[in-house]
């Protein structure tokens, strides 16, 4: 991660949205066109394409065409990309965009960690910076500083994803970042998967050396919480989300804002914090 100095010099930022009239992204379209240090330049949604954004979000034409591809949003270089998708294909249009020589913010789950190296290598060698989260809710994010402060002192910690009964990806993209940032301080459980009694698999799944549990009910929006103990002692540490998109719209922005000014890939939210 390479952060160069520079500036646009005044200029709107000219931003892409992928997911256009999904949850997150029909919000995040009208908070663009409402930010005066952002333009609107393309906007990229298969079911809705050859459509005018603003029509299809139910408000007045703003003059963007929606597009099926990435490809056909990015008709030329240094636009930033905001990734609002699925993760079946969050990783694709990461690389169709790199190549074109547009920064990116990443706001899908579906990012293997593991793939950071390579793409960060790309990133770099194109000049543009990526950022990926999991969630872009500033509370969330100090909520991870917290959890990250509470697992480097507490002997033993795990954590609780609580999604809606639909959501399809196990853990969320939230508690899979979580779960990466707190490895280091994870410690082996008290009773190794194999001397478990019974099912084992009722402990949930292990991720970076930590026990992660997702729980899907409805009712539920997103809550991602770090339970841990020390002798008589218990801490909880959770993140609720309610219904509307809201809370993830000003992390969004931030990025958006400052995305420009790395090189490669930042993965975190707070490492756009001071």
């Amino acid at each position: 991660m390479e952060r160069p100095k520079g500036a646009r010099g005044g200029q709107p930022v000219s931003v892409v949205v992928a997911g256009a009239t999904g949850w997150v992204g029909s919000s995040l379209v009208a908070a663009i066109m409402a930010a005066p240090d952002m333009r609107l330049a393309g906007a990229v949604a298969r079911r809705a394409a050859g459509m005018d954004v603003g029509t299809a979000l139910g408000r007045a034409p703003v003059g963007v065409t929606i597009v099926p591809t990435i490809a056909e949003a990015l008709a030329e270089p240094g636009w930033v990309l905001v990734d609002f998708t699925a993760a079946a294909s969050v990783r694709a249009h990461v690389l169709a965009a790199v190549e074109r020589g547009a920064h990116v913010v990443v706001g899908t789950s579906g990012l293997d960690p593991a793939d950071d190296a390579s793409l960060d290598a790309l990133a770099q060698s194109r000049g543009v910076g990526v950022v990926v989260a999991g969630n872009f809710s500033l509370v969330a994010t100090l909520a991870k500083r917290l959890a990250l402060l509470a697992a480097a002192e507490m002997p033993g910690w795990e954590l609780v994803d609580y999604a809606a009964a639909g959501k399809p990806d196990a853990p969320s993209g939230t508690a899979y970042e979580w779960a990466h940032a707190l490895a280091p301080h994870a410690a082996a459980p008290a009773v190794a998967a194999q001397d478990v009694v019974g099912d084992s698999r009722a402990r949930g799944a292990t991720i970076g050396g930590v026990q992660v549990h997702s729980l899907r009910v409805p009712g539920y929006v997103l809550s991602t919480a770090l339970l841990a103990g020390s002798g008589d002692e218990r801490l909880t540490i959770q993140y609720d989300a309610g219904p509307s998109p809201a809370p993830y719209l000003a992390g969004t922005l931030l990025a958006i804002r400052r995305v420009e000014g790395f090189r490669g890939l930042v993965r975190g939210l707070e490492h756009l914090l001071p």
